[in-house]
């Protein structure tokens, strides 16, 4: 029993730090934490960029969930299920990691998906970079990729009504 609560812990996890990435990317990484976001929506030529130290902060979440779920830091007091709390963070970390960095944005292989939820995930992250600056925008979440129509009609609403400026490429 312990072992599918356990399970349960990590999926449940997962599934909230998408509710966590999309809070914490419109309202921090496109409010008072851009200074750190910026270079990830304009173009340079390095590999890293300010933006990767959101990964720091995601694995130092994590971190803190595995310390304080493990008996070798805090003995008796240690709470199990953040150990678990932990690993779903860390999970959301890696999917994160290999579809946005790796399929999305191509950081370490090359391949375009043609169809299916994969082209949705890419089309619905493009559209979110659609916008110049940080005002406005899409797509704030990653694993839940919304229809790119409905987007592409709420971004150009968004730019009739003065919110944001938009990229050439989505009229």
């Amino acid at each position: 029993m312990q072992t599918l609560v356990a399970i349960l812990i990590v999926i449940t996890t997962v599934l909230v730090m998408e509710f966590v990435a999309w809070s914490s990317h419109k309202y921090v990484m496109h409010g008072f934490g851009w200074g750190w976001h910026r270079d990830h929506h304009e173009p340079h030529d390095g590999f890293f960029e300010k933006n990767d130290l959101y990964a720091v902060v995601g694995a130092a979440i994590s971190i803190s969930f595995f310390m304080l779920g493990s008996p070798l830091v805090l003995g008796a007091d240690a709470w199990w299920p953040a150990t678990f709390i932990g690993l779903g963070v860390m999970a959301y970390g890696a999917i994160y990691t290999l579809v946005h960095d790796g399929l999305v944005h191509q950081r370490w292989f090359r391949w375009v998906p043609k169809k299916g939820y994969a082209k949705r995930l890419v089309q619905a992250h493009k559209l979110h970079h659609a916008t110049i600056g940080k005002e406005g925008g899409v797509s704030f979440g990653f694993i839940i990729a919304r229809d790119p129509q409905v987007l592409k009609r709420e971004l150009r609403a968004q730019r009739e009504r003065g919110i944001a400026v938009l990229r050439e490429a989505v009229d």
